[in-house]
């Protein structure tokens, strides 16, 4: 940083400072243009002038008086421009007193608002040309006279255009803090809806594989010494339904990569054409499945798909780990005008409660789904007994890219 840097920066840190020099500066001037006559012989000629004692002591308040012009701007105004007046009336030869009120206006204009400035610009300027042009010395066209006025009317100028310039270029920094707060809370929105659509496709993994592991291992168990065969085949079971969570975590975990990672997963998400397969799991652990499909070949979003399997699989393992040992459960997938209709009933007595007071967030993670995708899903104990889980999905996915699941 420069000498002439670090000097604004410490002016502009002491506000009283400043203006000391600017009003040191301006009673310089004043004092040297008083000794200058602009109607000399041969042109402006020094030591011609000298100031009388109002003059002086006008020009020393004046200039003292630029001290506090931030602090009561129209005070200032007000009282350089009577110093001004007096010194137009009573002087011969004149001093450059105005020159304060001059700077005084600047302020003003500087500080306030456009009508403002148009107001207390025109009475300034009106003022002071009036008393130098009716009641001063000179002739009214004197060309000090109109310089009065110009000088009045450019302070005003300059101060509102400079008052403009500060007011753009807060609008644009407030502007810009308010895109990048905005970008920050979109940020934020973002990664807690990420977070919670992989906390959902993990719950939906592992509640479901795990729920088949524990139902299939508890048989085996049980069959080991009587029927090594059966465990033997039960075992099998675990050993696939772990395989199969294993590679649904590599693949939902996967998505967590960089995008440019070569070993990021690439295989499509799991939809209804797997229901079979999703239905053989469950038979293979002891619970009747039956499956009706009337959706005439729809080829659904992957959203859509994917939250209409995950409905499903969900449902299937609260039937599984909640229904009893005697439960029987019923798929059902339907095209209904612009929507498909994903139902799944069970029969089972052991869920007349609702696996919901287990303090699960399966249903939870049912409702999201659906509704992120603009559908609803209903849940609830069936009349006699058991629990029906009942799903409206939209065909047309009306979502937004970063809500889907489809990822």
């Amino acid at each position: 940083m420069s000498t002439l840097e670090r000097t604004k920066c410490r002016l502009r840190a002491h506000p009283m400072a400043l203006d000391a020099t600017l009003a040191t500066g301006v009673l310089v001037t004043m004092m040297a243009s008083s000794f200058v006559d602009p109607h000399g012989e041969n042109g402006a000629t020094w030591g011609t002038h000298t100031p009388n004692v109002l003059s002086l002591t006008l020009m020393v308040l004046s200039a003292a008086a630029l001290v506090f012009r931030r602090r009561a701007p129209r005070t200032i105004l007000a009282t350089t421009g009577a110093f001004s007046a007096v010194e137009l009336v009573a002087s011969d030869p004149r001093a450059p007193v105005v020159m304060s009120a001059v700077v005084a206006l600047y302020t003003v204009a500087s500080a306030t608002d456009r009508p403002t400035t148009w107001r207390v610009g025109l009475l300034t300027m009106t003022v002071l040309t009036a008393c130098a042009m009716l009641v001063g010395p000179m002739p009214w066209y004197a060309q000090e006279n109109l310089a009065i006025f110009a000088w009045t009317g450019m302070a005003a100028a300059a101060g509102d255009a400079v008052r403009s310039r500060r007011a753009f270029v807060h609008a644009i920094r407030e502007r810009a803090d308010r895109a990048e707060r905005t970008r920050d809370e979109e940020a934020r929105r973002r990664v807690a809806e990420e977070r919670l659509r992989i906390a959902r496709d993990l719950h939906d993994v592992v509640a479901h594989h795990i729920a088949l592991v524990n139902v299939q291992a508890g048989v085996a168990a049980h069959v080991m010494d009587k029927r090594p065969d059966q465990a033997k085949e039960a075992l099998a079971h675990v050993r696939e339904a772990s395989r199969s969570a294993l590679n649904e975590l590599r693949a939902t975990v996967g998505l967590l990569r960089q995008s440019g990672d070569p070993e990021a997963p690439t295989e499509p998400a799991p939809g209804l054409a797997r229901l079979d397969e999703l239905a053989d799991t469950f038979r293979n652990a002891g619970l009747p499945v039956e499956v009706a499909r009337a959706d005439h070949g729809t080829t659904l979003p992957a959203a859509v798909d994917l939250a209409a399997y995950r409905v499903i699989q969900e449902a299937l393992t609260n039937v599984q780990k909640h229904a009893g040992r005697e439960a029987k459960a019923e798929i059902s997938v339907v095209r209904v005008g612009p929507n498909v209709e994903v139902t799944v009933l069970d029969n089972g007595p052991g869920q007349d409660d609702g696996p919901e007071e287990g303090g699960g967030h399966g249903l939870l993670g049912m409702r999201e789904r659906v509704t992120a995708l603009g559908g609803t899903c209903t849940t609830g104990p069936r009349y006699g007994g058991g629990f029906r889980v009942h799903a409206i999905l939209p065909v047309k996915n009306r979502t937004a890219p970063a809500l889907g699941d489809s990822a």
